[in-house]
């Protein structure tokens, strides 16, 4: 039960950052006019490449804060803010190209290129920051976070549950980024966006929530 409810967790605050639906229309633009091999190739390498980045980042993300000094109420206040901010943004964007325009500009490729070349930028700029971009760390460091706070067995139970979540992700970005050209005909931006507004405001939601839990820990230490 605790696996499925941080699964839930964790794919509900991934699904709007990593985006598959609309981040294919910016591996479209950036891919090109290549045969449709060549899209399924540079899918699954982005796909398998996105699970290592995102399952290091989660191994690591206590470590890094402890590197750091920084506290778990600080990460659950400052990383809840964050996601409830991205929440906000995607439920108010009145342009469903804007999030795909977006990650557009985090990424320095441009003109077309051949395929080596195309190769050569599978984990920059394809899987970061395009698919996984630094929102995505914010949240897979606020989730370890979020989960470090139980007990062993419920954390590493925790790590399952994200794991899952990045793994099935990640297989919606192949899919997306593989058959991009066809899903782009089929799948109006409108209609996508409409989804993402749903699951905006469930993420704005957690962000509060995950807020909350950081700043009721620090106002009892003020307190006492």
């Amino acid at each position: 039960m605790l696996i499925w409810n941080t699964f839930l967790l964790a794919f509900s605050a991934l699904l709007p950052l990593i985006n598959p639906l609309g981040t294919a229309l910016v591996f479209l633009g950036l891919v090109g006019d290549v045969p449709a091999e060549t899209y399924r190739r540079l899918a699954r390498r982005i796909a398998i490449n996105n699970v290592i980045f995102l399952a290091i980042i989660e191994l690591l993300g206590s470590a890094i804060l402890n590197f750091f000094g920084i506290s778990l109420p600080i990460v659950q206040l400052s990383g809840g803010v964050v996601i409830a901010a991205i929440g906000w943004g995607v439920l108010n964007e009145k342009d469903e190209t804007a999030a795909a325009a977006s990650k557009q500009k985090e990424s320095d490729a441009r003109g077309d290129d051949g395929e080596r070349a195309l190769e050569e930028k599978v984990f920059y700029p394809f899987t970061f920051p395009v698919t996984s971009g630094p929102g995505t760390l914010v949240v897979m460091l606020t989730l370890t976070a979020h989960i470090s706070e139980q007990g062993l067995t419920a954390e590493i139970l925790g790590h399952v549950g994200i794991f899952l979540a990045v793994v099935v992700l990640s297989a919606l970005v192949y899919v997306c980024y593989g058959y991009a050209p066809k899903i782009t005909k089929m799948i109006s931006p409108s209609t996508a966006h409409g989804i993402l507004r749903v699951v905006a405001f469930i993420l704005m939601c957690i962000g509060v929530q995950i807020a909350w839990n950081g700043l009721s820990v620090l106002l009892k230490s003020v307190v006492h």
